[in-house]
């Protein structure tokens, strides 16, 4: 069987680094993969770009570009908003006119359209889409935050200014879309599952869940902690929080949370906080005790020495699928900590190899992160962590899951179903 894997970035981002480990166990486990690219950073012989032309570029500027006018010229939810209004077309390629099946995964930012999807239903091949957020089952956004509006149909979207057509316009565009063709969607977390499951948009669409894989030769704890904080040049005496986001000024992604749970644990002594991702040296005041911004590191081998460096790793998202970053620090033996939302329950179980805060409460987040670094027993934490990746992430038990949807949609679109 040949799979060809698309994806917008080859290595930047979460869903990035979830498509590549997919095509490794693919491929580990007697599929032959693909992934084809539009932003492609490495010379890997199994990752394919789209053709050099300076149109990749105008078609994530012209979406941008719609999106800046509709916003009335404002920024703020800017890149929180994707139209699908322009991409590339790619049944063209060799590559695709090979594939038994093709996977999608993250396709936003220019790499296709809705056009180009419907291009890709009407070639009869079988399609599988990997849902990294909510975006296929919704108008326009990556993150709901509450909102129930695609349970019925985005109309009017609190991301653009009041009175805007624009998310209906793209809702119904969809709708249309999804009409043509069949789609095996494939949630990552139970939790996104059963929210795809509620949208109106995929009604009647086939839809299950699989994790992301991880390759635990890879991220594991065979490192000794000393040994990783002095490759870092990070203290040998201090217990480390570490707090990870590709860009750590994400209101998202937490950092006013953790920095409010920081100040609750002054009384802890030896405190000190690691900081991985971009813009870091922003948050540095918001931060009661030593903080070590190590800024965005893409070196898998550094970011486990990150991993086996700290002592509790820390992820107060306010939205989350089911984030690799957790997956890694178990596998790596760390206890984890995170709120009460999304996928982050189905990886970390209460007290056992970390603990759940509830969501939005920094009291309880700094009641965590003390638990984990004064009270609990840390040895058994640690070994349920790994135990806990090896039993539900691997490669192997993640590739055949998907061979087996794989079949399902090939099935599927041979009966007609």
């Amino acid at each position: 069987m040949r799979v060809l894997i698309v994806n917008t970035s080859e290595r930047t981002g979460g869903a990035a680094v979830a498509a590549n480990r997919l095509m490794m166990a693919l491929n580990n486990n007697g599929v032959k993969a693909k992934m084809l690219v539009r932003d492609k950073e490495t010379d890997s012989l199994t990752v394919i770009g789209l053709p050099k032309s300076p149109m990749l570029h105008w078609h994530f500027l012209w979406e941008r570009l719609v999106v800046f006018v509709r916003s009335r010229f404002s920024r703020k939810h800017l890149f929180e908003i994707d139209l699908a209004n322009i991409g590339s077309d790619i049944t063209r390629l060799p590559e695709f006119q090979e594939a038994d099946v093709i996977h999608l995964h993250w396709i936003n930012q220019g790499m296709l359209s809705l056009g180009s999807i419907q291009g890709i239903l009407r070639s009869g091949k079988p399609v599988v889409w990997t849902m990294h957020d909510i975006w296929p089952a919704t108008a326009i956004c990556h993150l709901t935050l509450g909102c129930r509006s695609f349970t019925s149909a985005c109309k009017s979207c609190k991301l653009l200014p009041k009175g805007s057509r624009l998310a209906q316009r793209v809702w119904r565009k969809k709708q249309r879309l999804l009409e043509d063709g069949n789609i095996y969607f494939v949630a990552c977390s139970r939790w996104l599952e059963q929210e795809a499951k509620s949208s109106a948009l995929l009604k009647g669409h086939k839809i299950t869940s699989i994790p992301n894989p991880i390759d635990t030769h890879i991220y594991n704890n065979r490192c000794q902690k000393l040994e990783a904080r002095q490759r870092l040049g990070l203290p040998a005496d201090k217990k480390l929080i570490l707090f990870v986001s590709q860009r750590v000024t994400n209101p998202n992604k937490g950092m006013d949370y953790l920095s409010e749970a920081c100040r609750q644990l002054e009384d802890v002594p030896h405190l000190g906080v690691v900081i991985l991702g971009g813009h870091a040296e922003e948050v540095l005041g918001q931060i009661s005790f030593e903080a070590y911004p190590l800024g965005y590191v893409n070196d898998e081998h550094r970011i486990v020495d990150i991993y086996n460096a700290v002592d509790v790793f820390v992820l107060p998202s306010l939205s989350e699928n089911l984030p690799n970053t957790i997956m890694e620090a178990m596998a790596c033996g760390v206890p984890c900590v995170g709120f009460r939302v999304g996928g982050i329950p189905e990886e970390i179980d209460h007290k056992q190899n970390g603990y759940v805060a509830e969501y939005r409460n920094a009291e309880d987040l700094a009641r965590g992160i003390r638990w984990i670094l004064t009270e609990a027993d840390y040895g058994s934490l640690s070994q349920h962590a790994v135990q806990k990746v090896a039993q539900n992430y691997s490669q192997q038990s993640v590739a055949l899951k998907y061979l087996d949807v794989y079949q399902q949609a090939m099935a599927f679109k041979h009966y007609g179903l």
